[in-house]
């Protein structure tokens, strides 16, 4: 387990701003903000590990009064060091508040924008493409994943041709629970991707026993969503203390835990919370600094929240 002279060593080379540090047996770099990075394997390119999502979050009308609030939000994320932002076309038009809130506050060049493919055809892809650059309001995207492996071997091709093209730099699957987990690895040992998107918490780690050391054996980047278990996880904690380790290791809320948990792991390259309150954000951003987990330590949450 770290001692608090560990935590005081770690945060004093982060002080230092050395390019590369290693953490927890895990190396990782640091962005101007502070908030630690990971590299995309397929490109090196560095991305901080604390980004964000949009189902529910941003499902808003443009004219309601959680509009300017979201705008608050990204405002955060961005003067936090926050990267990812991870959305969907069939998200309940989060994509068109997403993009019309970075085209507002200028954000578009700061953003790794991911979205997804959800469609059962190829004239259904084409389609729904076309209309996510609308929607998103640019000409080319950061991350093109399948969505929930909907359709997988139609849809990687085509978002393979979108990547030759140069309208998306990385390609990529996602699922969200257990039983997308065994097709997960599947395709990760046959087909070659940049991305995976997939869950993993502290009472979901499945992911941790075959995807998450496969990912990174292949050199596939990960983000992770769903780290709150859609917030289930709060309500299991409420009026309990956090672990006593846990201010050592630059923790002050059980978010900020459940997201350190996520990110301590290797293979983990960003994960992706959603929310729709500025104080929440600043919150979580706050998980992307300091040291991480040990393996001592995540096991222990893992038993407590089986």
């Amino acid at each position: 387990m770290p001692t608090r002279r560990d935590f005081l060593a770690a945060s004093a080379t982060l002080a230092a701003g050395l390019g590369c540090l290693s953490l927890a047996g895990q190396a990782f770099a640091q962005s101007g903000s502070g908030m630690l990075t990971r590299k995309v394997p397929s490109s090196g390119e560095q991305l901080a590990v604390i980004g964000a999502g949009t189902s529910g979050s941003f499902e808003v009308e443009p004219d309601s009064t959680q509009y300017p609030q979201l705008k608050q939000v990204l405002k955060a994320f961005f003067a936090g060091g926050g990267q990812v932002i991870d959305t969907s076309p069939n998200y309940g038009g989060a994509d068109a508040v997403l993009g019309q809130l970075l085209e507002e506050g200028g954000w578009r060049a700061k953003t790794f924008l991911a979205t997804k493919i959800a469609a059962d055809s190829r004239a259904a892809a084409e389609a729904q493409w076309a209309g996510t650059l609308r929607s998103l309001r640019t000409d080319k995207v950061d991350l093109l994943q399948i969505h929930n492996l909907r359709d997988w071997q139609r849809q990687l091709p085509y978002a393979r041709e979108l990547k030759a093209q140069g309208l998306t730099r990385y390609v990529g699957v996602t699922h969200y629970i257990d039983s997308g987990l065994e097709e997960m690895e599947a395709i990760l040992r046959n087909e070659p991707l940049d991305f995976i998107q997939i869950h993993y918490s502290v009472n979901s780690p499945a992911a941790a026993r075959t995807v998450l050391p496969l990912a990174q054996d292949k050199g596939v980047a990960v983000l992770i969503n769903r780290a709150f278990d859609d917030g289930r996880l709060f309500a299991r904690v409420k009026d309990l203390p956090l672990p006593g380790w846990a201010a050592e290791a630059g923790i002050g809320s059980w978010a900020q835990l459940f997201l350190k948990f996520a990110i301590s792991h290797p293979a983990v390259t960003t994960v992706i919370p959603a929310t729709s309150r500025p104080e929440r954000q600043l919150d979580q951003l706050k998980a992307g600094h300091g040291i991480l987990l040990t393996e001592a330590q995540r096991k222990q949450l893992i038993d407590q929240f089986a």
